[in-house]
């Protein structure tokens, strides 16, 4: 494990919570890694999540949130989704690690007679099939893997991990390896105090399991007083220059400017020995601009069935929020549950000065009949929309209601004896559920290629024929009715190469109104918005600029 091909060492750099969680050790991640990158150390990144389902892939999104599809069709945690766009790099299935995966792949080795009899246990086992997980991706194109454990020091769901950590550390050096903690400095409004005890006894803890912290990032309400990470550094015996205070920010992508005005990444750096060059922001530089000189705003409807946890849409809001910075406007969100969307009266006064909509993915039939109306509002009214994955199905859905005159049209998802499917369970998906095989890991998923029609919105708004995008369903529209519908006015703009699967649909005719079967949120990156995004949120200033005129 200590050395590559050519005697290269890829460097491990771990980030742990400490005092609570959702403290955001992803975004710490994120943008320590943008900055390493931005000043020319070969980065990726990793997530370790203790809990044991395989992947989230079958999680209730009430709990977990949104589910980020890798190129390569991983189904991952959604701090994945913010270290690619911090990053602007693909990560791969070898980013994202679970117990369940772990404890899946020791067990079947037990039972393939793999350890030659010996007694199965935590360590070596499982230490050692996590240690061969976190350096995956070593090599010798990789100069950092970041690596975040997931929970908080103490856990006992994450000891396993805390020391395969301790272990690789030893096995590849202490000097090409590090420990960042992130903590909580929680501020006391009764005596206006911080209180750093709460980061004294996480660091105890850590140590309990042979882990000193060579940084500690600093969490708070506030910025911290120089006095403060003074004690820290002393009370946790951290160098001063490691101590880095990390204020809540107004946006997130600024956080990289906060770590690097604190030195982190000069700090890590100095600690690793890398090779590194004076930081260039790039891109990044642009995308800061952007985001400190918004002039005017536009307010976008998420309407959609999970809207009590944002977090189920994260990638769609990032990337709403992405197009509004390529446009240097505020794009706003406004939360619609489609259950409350019952009809046309009540569809228009919850989206009373919104500007565009957006009917994001989901599963089963709650809410669906709610999105179906606000998509038959929108289109008839000329409303600027846009439909993903289960909002292509619901377009097509309305379209064959209200438009071809079908009025029991449904998907055999919601209605399987329907009898007009005009969506319909893809031919390769059939066997998954008649069988009752496990359903994890089932679904069309990855990155899949698709050729856009010519003179449809589709391929103005990305400027070319040939497209990939990533996929998460096990459903599309069915073959049979495609004829009828494009006769009918709702044009096919992108099929899957062989021509058998529709990829997008839109009504020409209307300011917007688009959808794709893929996941284009996944996609979009904060300096390089996703041209659906941008086309929604472009469509979108020009509907109020008309809606104010009027």
């Amino acid at each position: 494990m200590v050395a590559e091909n050519s005697g290269h060492i890829t460097k491990q750099i771990f980030v742990i919570g400490g005092v609570v969680s959702s403290l955001g050790k992803g975004i710490t991640s994120s943008s320590l890694g943008r900055l390493l990158r931005s000043r020319g150390v070969r980065v990726l990144q990793q997530k370790l999540d203790p809990y044991m389902n395989v992947d989230p892939g079958t999680m209730n999104p009430f709990q977990h949130g949104e589910v980020y599809v890798t190129e390569d069709g991983a189904e991952t945690d959604l701090d994945l989704g913010h270290y690619e766009r911090f990053l602007g790099t693909p990560l791969s299935q070898k980013a994202s690690v679970s117990s369940g995966q772990i404890y899946q792949e020791v067990i079947g080795k037990e039972r393939a007679g793999e350890y030659l009899g010996e007694c199965v246990q935590v360590i070596p086992h499982v230490t050692d099939e996590i240690k061969r997980r976190m350096r995956s991706q070593a090599g010798d194109e990789v100069d950092v893997i970041i690596t975040e454990i997931g929970g908080t020091i103490g856990d006992i769901e994450s000891l396993a991990f805390m020391e395969a950590a301790r272990q690789v550390c030893q096995e590849i050096g202490q000097e090409n390896c590090m420990f960042i903690a992130v903590s909580l400095v929680p501020y006391l409004k009764a005596p206006k105090e911080f209180k750093t005890k709460p980061t004294q006894q996480a660091v105890m803890l850590l140590r309990r399991e042979g882990i000193s912290p060579d940084s500690i990032v600093l969490r708070s309400e506030l910025p911290l007083a120089e006095s403060i990470k003074d004690k820290v550094a002393a009370m946790c015996g951290v160098k001063r220059e490691g101590v880095i205070s990390c204020p809540d920010a107004d946006n997130i992508y600024m956080v990289p400017k906060q770590l690097h005005e604190e030195g982190l990444d000069s700090f890590v750096i100095k600690r690793l020995g890398l090779k590194a060059h004076e930081l260039e922001w790039g891109e990044w530089a642009n995308l800061m601009e952007a985001i400190s000189n918004l002039k005017g705003s536009v307010e976008i409807a998420i309407v959609g069935k999970y809207v009590d946890l944002p977090d189920a849409y994260l990638s769609v809001v990032e990337s709403v929020k992405a197009a509004g910075f390529g446009e240097r406007v505020k794009a706003a969100i406004r939360w619609v549950d489609a259950d409350e969307c019952t009809d046309d009266e009540k569809i228009a006064s919850l989206l009373k000065g919104c500007d565009g909509l957006i009917i994001p993915g989901g599963f089963g039939k709650r809410a669906v009949n709610g999105m179906i109306r606000t998509l038959k509002w929108a289109r008839e009214n000329n409303f600027p929309a846009l439909g993903i994955c289960l909002g292509l199905q619901c377009m097509v859905i309305e379209y064959a209601r209200d438009v071809l005159g079908l009025k029991d049209a449904s998907s055999t998802e919601f209605d399987p004896n329907t009898e007009n499917p005009v969506i319909a369970t893809m031919e390769e998906q059939k066997a998954v559920i008649a069988g009752n095989k496990d359903m994890g890991h089932t679904m069309r998923l990855g990155s899949y290629p698709a050729v856009l029609k010519e003179g449809t919105k589709a391929y103005s708004l990305y400027g070319q024929k040939n497209i990939t995008e990533r996929h998460r369903h096990r459903y599309e529209v069915n073959s049979a009715y495609r004829k009828r519908l494009e006769d009918a006015g709702l044009t096919i703009s992108g099929t899957s190469p062989d021509g058998e699967l529709a990829e997008f649909a839109e009504v020409s005719s209307n300011l917007f109104y688009v959808s794709t079967q893929a996941h284009p949120e996944m996609k979009s990156r904060p300096y390089a918005p996703h041209p659906l995004f941008r086309g929604l949120v472009q469509a979108a200033i020009e509907h109020k600029k008309e809606r104010e005129e009027k």
